[in-house]
């Protein structure tokens, strides 16, 4: 008997088992680069930078676990970054979310260059946007101009959490504009008309109809958004080093004190936190999800 018909006189239910184990073993061998690329650059990097908070911090010569949990000033750098992005993620979320309706349901001459205008910014570091921050509320910028004609006093924010604040919120806007404005195209307006015909005001329809169509894009949005306000470097160290938020508090331990330790335990609690709100921004995108079904 040839090969051939030896094949074909196979069963199907094997000859279907032994093609679907050549096809497991044609994705394993083309998954195999991103798996080292994630074991070379993520998984061992951090897994040692896990080991390395775990070693006696320089000035207590206790963990740097420990040290963190139990120094004041490491949890009020972990309060106010936590705080701080916060609020950035929920004034970016609320200005974001009543652009990105108007943008979607409004056709004027110019909506393409106002878009392209407020998603400008996407361009910029955060070494940039700082920059600007100081330009517009700094000792020299246009509020503390205006302050000093006005009132004879200068008003200064770019070198406080206030100054933070806005340039965080400036970083993170246009990247929420771009998200919602899809989301919004995609909402149902029958079901706005059919709140509308039964007599809903225009607030009742905004928090019964259009929120709850946007829940998912708001939850992902504002964990990526909350997430990236966790760590942003550029800017907080462009308006200035006092700040006491995580990345300057790491920058300063590590480069400073070479406190490697206690760097190490700020980073993987920072990571922590960030994940944390990725994961349950994901459970509730897909409770949410689950629910419109």
């Amino acid at each position: 008997m040839s090969m051939l018909e030896s094949r074909s006189a196979l069963p199907t239910a094997l000859r279907r088992r032994l093609s679907n184990r050549g096809k497991a073993g044609h994705w394993l061998w083309m998954l195999l680069p991103a798996l080292l690329f994630f074991a070379a650059f993520w998984l061992l990097p951090f897994a040692r930078l896990l080991q390395m908070g775990m070693t006696p911090d320089r000035s207590s010569q206790q963990s740097g676990y420990w040290t963190v949990l139990s120094q004041p000033q490491y949890l009020l750098s972990l309060i106010n970054t936590v705080v701080l992005s916060l609020a950035v993620t929920l004034a970016t979320l609320a200005i974001a979310g009543v652009v990105g309706c108007f943008l979607a349901r409004q056709r004027f001459v110019g909506r393409g260059t106002l878009l392209a205008l407020l998603t400008f910014p996407l361009a910029f570091p955060g070494v940039v946007v700082g920059f600007l921050v100081v330009m517009l509320v700094g000792r020299q910028g246009l509020l503390a101009q205006l302050s000093l004609s006005l009132f004879h006093e200068r008003w200064i924010l770019a070198y406080s959490l206030s100054g933070l604040f806005i340039g965080y919120l400036w970083f993170s806007l246009p990247r929420a504009i771009v998200t919602l404005v899809a989301a919004s195209e995609k909402l149902d307006l029958s079901l706005e008309e059919a709140a509308r015909s039964l007599g809903a005001s225009q607030w009742r329809i905004v928090c019964d109809v259009i929120v709850p169509g946007l829940k998912p894009a708001l939850f992902s949005t504002g964990a990526i958004c909350f997430a990236t306000s966790m760590g942003a470097f550029g800017t907080a160290f462009t308006l200035g080093t006092d700040l006491n938020v995580l990345p300057l508090t790491i920058y300063g331990e590590f480069t400073n004190y070479a406190n490697f330790a206690t760097a190490a335990a700020l980073s993987v609690v920072m990571g922590a936190v960030a994940w944390l709100a990725l994961m349950l921004a994901r459970g509730l995108t897909t409770t949410s999800a689950g629910d419109e079904k």
